[in-house]
C-alpha cells in the first residue's frame, strides 16, 4: 500500500475517534488475499492494542496477539483498537458478537470473508460444530448478506479497492472524549454505599458492552479499600474479563498502592483487592467484606447462588446483550433466587456508552446482525386466550420484524439464548416451529427439531456407548443412558424451546403450542414427542400438564445452569408408547439407588414432582406393613426400617400424599437422599436424630391411618 493510502486510513481512524465511532471493514475475496491486505493496513495503523482471531501464524505475521474463535471469552472486558476476525476459519456468532464490544472509539473490525454473493453457499468451518454442514440452505448467512448490503456504514473492500466515507468531524472542543458519564459516577457511589452498608442487600448491575460497568466496579473497589474495607474479592469466568477493572482500581489507588501483581492490589495499610476464580473462591471460601462478580451471566446459576449466600455483600454485573445470552434472561432467572434469598436486593442499569459515542454505527450493526436487542414488547393488559391462534411457522421465511418478535420471546424466556441459537433456528433443516398469534402479534413460539431415525445397527452401537453422532441429543441420550436402542432408531420431535409472552401466560397458550407439535408428530408419522431441560419444578409441572412423562434424570449437572437434565417423553405411535413405558418403568426401578449417589442435593419439590410421575413399584407386603407399624407405633430403629421406608416411597400414591405434608423435606433428605443426621441438623431439617426419627414415625403413622 502506498504511504498516502496508509495516511488516509490513519486519518480516518483519528476522525472516527473524534466522533466516538467504530466501523466494520468487510474484506471480501480469496482467503490469502484478504489476509495479505489486512496485514498491509496494520503496518500503517498506530494501534497499540489489537487481536487476530484465526490461525496463530497469520496473527504473528500481522504482529498481533492471536487466538482461535472458540477462545473469545478470554478477551471479554478488555479494550482494543483493532480486531481482525478471519471468517475463513469459521464464524461462531457468539464470539463475533461479543468481541465487537471490546473495540473502543476509533476502533476497526476487519472481517475477512468471501464476497457477499458467495456467503449463502460458503461452507463455514463452524457449521460442523452444530451439525449445520451440508444444510441445503443457510438462511442466517443470507440474512446477514441482506443486512450488510443495505448498511451504508459498512466499508467494503474488494480486490484492494476501499472507498473511505467522508466524515463530518466536530471541532476539537466538541470531539468525543472517553470519560465518566453521570450514570457511571452514580453507579460508583451506589457501589461504595453498598460495600459499606448492611449485609444481605446484593446489587445487580446490568449494561450493554462499552457502558463502563467494569471500570465502575474497579473505581468502587478502590474507594472501599481507601475507606477501610480490608479485602474486596473480584471473580469472573477468567482474569482477562477483569483487567479493565484492576487497571481502574490501580489508577484510583495511586500513591496508596504498595504492591501490585496480576490480580492483586495491596495498599500501604495492607488492604487488598484480589481476583479469585469462581471455582477456587467457592472451594476455599476466603474472608471478604465485599465480593464483586463480573460477567455474571457467563457463570452457572447454581454457582451464582452459592456466591450470593457465601459472603455478606455481593455485587453482580452482567452484560445485557452478549455471547453468554441475554442479561435480561439472566436477570429474570436469577431474580427468583434473589427474591427468595435476599428480597432487599437492588438493581442498577447503565444505558449511556462510555467507550464510544451514542449511536455508534458498529454497535447498531452488530445488534441488527445478531438480533441482540430483540425482546418482547410489553403490553398493559392480559391477553385473552380465546383469541389466540396456533399455526406452523418458518423463521427463515419470516419478515425481519416478525423474526425479532419471535426471537425476543425466546430471549426473555430462556437464561441463555445466544446469537448461535438464532443461526441454529434459521439454518437447521430438521427444525419445526409453531407460533401463537393474537391480532397479528406473536405471543408464543415453540421450536422443535427432528431426531432419531438411525439404522438399527447404528442405534445398537449408540446404546452400547461405542458411537456418538452429532445432534440427536434426546434420542442418543435415551439410547445410551436409558438403555433402549429403539430411542435412536425411532423418529420423534424434541422441543428445544417454548416461550410465551408474559401477559399471555397461565392461559394454556404453551400447552396449545405443545398440542400443535403433537399433531405435527402425527401428521409426519413420528413416534414420540420429547424434551430435555434443566430440571426445575415449574418446568416439570408445565410438561406434565402438557402430557409428557418423566423418563430420565441425568447424572451430571448442566454446566450452564447447574441443574440436572430432566428428560420427558410422550409416545405417539404404538412403538413410541412402548418406548415411553419401557423407559419410565426402568427409571422407576433405578432412581432410588441413584438418588443418594448423584442427586443428594436435588430440591425436594423437584424430587417429589419427578417421583409422582413415575410408575409405582410392587405393592407393600404384609411383612412391610408389620415393619411400618413397628416403626410408627413402637421403637423399631430408623436404619432397620429404612429399606421398607424406601419401598413405601415407591408405592402407589405415597409421594403424592407426601407432597402435602410439612415433613416432606425431612423424609426426602433422610429416607431417599441419604443425608446424615448431622447434616440434617446443620441445615435445620431437625433438631437431631431423636427428633428427626420422631417426625418420620409421625409421618408413617399419619399415612397408615389415612390409608
Amino acid at each position: 500500500m502506498q504511504p498516502s493510502q496508509q495516511e488516509d486510513w490513519q486519518n480516518f481512524v483519528e476522525k472516527l475517534a473524534r466522533l466516538g465511532q467504530r466501523r466494520l471493514i468487510l474484506v471480501e475475496g480469496e482467503p490469502q488475499w484478504c489476509r495479505d491486505w489486512v496485514m498491509t493496513q496494520l503496518e500503517g495503523l498506530h494501534a497499540t492494542r489489537g487481536l487476530w482471531v484465526g490461525q496463530p501464524e497469520d496473527a504473528a505475521r500481522g504482529g498481533l496477539p492471536g487466538m482461535a474463535a472458540k477462545q473469545y471469552k478470554r478477551w471479554l472486558g478488555q479494550e482494543l483498537d483493532v480486531l481482525v476476525w478471519d471468517g475463513w476459519q469459521g464464524n461462531p456468532p457468539d464470539g463475533l458478537a461479543a468481541l465487537a464490544g471490546t473495540l473502543k472509539a476509533g476502533g476497526l473490525l476487519f472481517w475477512l470473508m468471501p464476497t457477499l454473493a458467495q456467503w449463502p453457499e460458503f461452507e463455514d468451518p463452524d457449521y460442523a460444530r452444530t451439525g449445520l454442514d451440508g444444510a441445503p440452505e443457510h438462511a442466517f448467512a443470507a440474512r446477514q448478506v441482506r443486512l450488510l448490503a443495505q448498511a451504508p456504514e459498512v466499508i467494503r473492500v474488494n480486490a484492494g479497492a476501499a472507498a473511505l466515507p467522508e466524515l463530518s468531524v466536530p471541532d476539537e472542543s466538541e470531539a468525543f472524549q472517553v470519560g465518566a458519564t453521570n450514570e457511571q459516577n452514580e453507579l460508583v457511589e451506589a457501589l461504595v454505599r453498598f460495600g459499606q452498608g448492611r449485609r444481605r442487600r446484593p446489587l445487580v448491575v446490568t449494561a450493554d458492552r462499552g457502558r463502563g460497568k467494569s471500570a465502575a466496579l474497579g473505581l468502587a473497589a478502590a474507594e472501599l479499600l481507601l475507606a477501610g474495607r480490608e479485602q474486596v474479592v473480584v471473580t469472573a469466568p477468567a482474569f482477562e474479563n477483569v483487567r479493565t477493572l484492576f487497571r481502574h482500581a490501580g489508577s484510583r489507588l495511586g500513591d496508596a498502592l504498595a504492591e501490585q501483581d496480576e490480580g492483586r492490589l495491596v495498599t500501604g495499610n495492607g488492604h487488598r483487592l484480589c481476583f479469585w476464580s469462581v471455582e477456587r473462591l467457592l472451594e476455599e471460601q476466603p474472608s471478604a467484606e465485599v465480593v464483586m462478580v463480573d460477567e455474571a451471566a457467563a457463570i452457572p446459576a447454581h454457582r451464582l447462588r452459592s456466591l450470593l449466600l457465601g459472603w455478606p455483600r455481593v455485587a453482580f454485573a452482567s452484560t445485557v446483550h452478549g455471547y453468554e445470552g441475554t442479561g435480561r434472561g439472566f436477570a429474570l432467572r436469577f431474580r427468583e433466587v434473589l427474591d427468595r434469598e435476599t428480597p432487599q436486593w437492588q438493581e442498577i442499569k447503565l444505558n449511556q456508552p462510555i467507550r464510544w459515542a451514542k449511536g455508534d454505527p458498529l454497535e447498531a450493526l452488530v445488534f441488527r446482525l445478531f438480533l441482540l436487542d430483540a425482546g418482547a414488547q410489553p403490553t398493559d393488559q392480559a391477553l385473552p386466550a380465546e383469541s389466540v391462534t396456533i399455526e406452523p411457522w418458518q423463521p427463515s421465511k419470516a419478515s425481519e420484524a416478525e423474526l425479532a418478535e419471535a426471537f425476543g420471546l425466546l430471549v426473555n424466556a430462556h437464561y441463555r439464548t445466544t446469537p448461535s441459537d438464532l443461526r441454529q433456528w434459521l439454518d437447521d433443516p430438521a427444525a419445526y416451529s409453531w407460533v401463537a398469534r393474537r391480532q397479528g402479534r406473536i405471543v408464543g413460539v415453540l421450536w422443535a427439531t427432528l431426531e432419531g431415525g438411525l439404522s438399527e445397527a447404528m442405534a445398537e452401537q449408540v446404546m452400547l456407548g461405542k458411537r456418538r453422532l452429532r445432534g440427536h441429543l434426546l434420542a442418543q441420550s435415551l439410547a445410551s443412558h436409558g438403555g433402549f436402542a429403539e430411542a435412536a432408531s425411532l423418529e420423534g420431535l424434541r422441543v428445544v424451546r417454548v416461550a410465551v409472552l408474559e401477559q399471555a401466560r397461565g392461559q394454556g397458550v404453551g400447552r396449545r403450542l405443545v398440542a400443535a407439535a403433537r399433531q405435527g408428530c402425527r401428521d409426519h408419522c413420528l413416534d414420540y414427542l420429547g424434551t430435555s431441560f434443566g430440571g426445575e419444578p415449574g418446568l416439570l409441572r408445565f410438561w406434565r400438564e402438557a402430557g409428557l412423562r418423566v423418563v430420565r434424570l441425568g447424572l451430571q449437572q448442566e454446566a450452564t445452569t447447574g441443574e440436572f437434565p430432566l428428560q420427558m417423553l410422550e409416545g405417539i405411535s404404538p412403538a413410541g408408547n412402548a418406548l415411553a413405558d419401557g423407559l419410565a418403568n426402568r427409571f422407576s426401578e433405578h432412581w432410588q439407588v441413584l438418588m443418594p449417589r448423584h442427586w443428594s442435593a436435588l430440591p425436594t419439590n423437584l424430587l417429589i414432582g419427578m417421583a409422582v410421575d413415575l410408575p409405582a413399584q410392587a405393592a407393600l407386603s404384609d411383612d412391610d406393613h408389620r415393619d411400618l407399624r413397628s416403626f410408627s407405633d413402637g421403637f423399631r430403629g430408623f436404619e432397620l426400617t429404612l429399606p421398607v421406608l424406601q419401598r413405601l416411597s415407591a408405592s402407589a400414591g405415597f409421594m403424592a400424599w407426601l407432597a402435602g405434608q410439612e415433613g416432606r423435606e425431612l423424609w426426602c433428605r433422610a429416607v431417599l437422599q441419604g443425608w446424615s443426621w448431622t447434616s440434617l441438623r446443620k441445615h435445620g431439617w431437625c433438631a437431631g436424630q431423636k427428633a428427626g426419627e420422631a417426625r418420620l414415625r409421625q409421618l408413617v403413622a399419619s399415612y397408615l391411618s389415612a390409608g
